[in-house]
């Protein structure tokens, strides 16, 4: 939220052009920092996203099925005409890590419970029983919220993320349930220092407490 649709437009246009330009084929993301209208380019990711499953919710597009065709020697079965973007969604990441120092928690996962229900998606690999190494990245699952409105996703995410359960290690799901409930997040718009503003705030709040 809080990108002109216009602004968008025009940076997936140079996106397109560039990769015809590289004669790129497969799945790929650019990414951009966005500040005074406009565009300023980090890097170009040669591979899925990991937030793929909030493109796909709200386009309809299985991009791995799309990216394992594509490396097939098929062509893609659509243009970007044919595509549009259909209600909103959220992704929380998941991690194995104190959920306020970030501390990796890596160990068995004595209990695992995932959350379910309308427009609620969760991609991961645990299990009851699982043990979460140390030697990789902390990431153990994807919890995927999506709604015909911000909103409505807003909603079912605070729900999806009460619902879900992993005992055994720390995580940091305490930390997504009380962004959700930030108002400078429910608002959007926020910049790439908000989370650090945010647990700033957040420490000055307890030591005045």
């Amino acid at each position: 939220p809080g990108i002109p649709t216009r602004h968008i437009v025009r940076i997936g246009e140079r996106c397109a052009e560039a990769c015809r330009r590289l004669n790129y084929r497969g799945a790929g993301t650019f990414e951009f920092l966005f500040e005074n209208n406009e565009f300023f380019f980090i890097e170009m990711n040669t591979r899925i996203q990991v937030e793929h499953p909030v493109t796909e919710l709200i386009t309809g597009v299985d991009l791995v099925a799309e990216q394992i065709r594509i490396a097939a020697g098929e062509k893609l079965r659509f243009r970007q005409r044919d595509l549009s973007f259909r209600g909103h969604a959220i992704e929380c990441r998941i991690n194995a890590e104190d959920p306020f120092t970030f501390v990796p928690s890596p160990g068995k996962i004595s209990f695992y419970h995932p959350p379910g229900g309308p427009g609620i998606r969760v991609d991961s690999h645990i299990y009851h029983g699982y043990t979460v190494p140390s030697h990789y990245d902390s990431m153990v699952a994807k919890l995927i919220a999506y709604g015909d409105s911000r909103d409505q996703a807003l909603r079912r995410m605070r729900t999806a993320l009460s619902e879900m359960s992993i005992d055994g290690i720390k995580t940091n799901i305490a930390l997504h349930q009380e962004l959700m409930q930030d108002a400078r997040f429910i608002e959007g718009g926020t910049s790439i220092h908000y989370l650090e503003q945010w647990l700033a705030a957040k420490g000055e709040v307890k030591k005045g407490g």
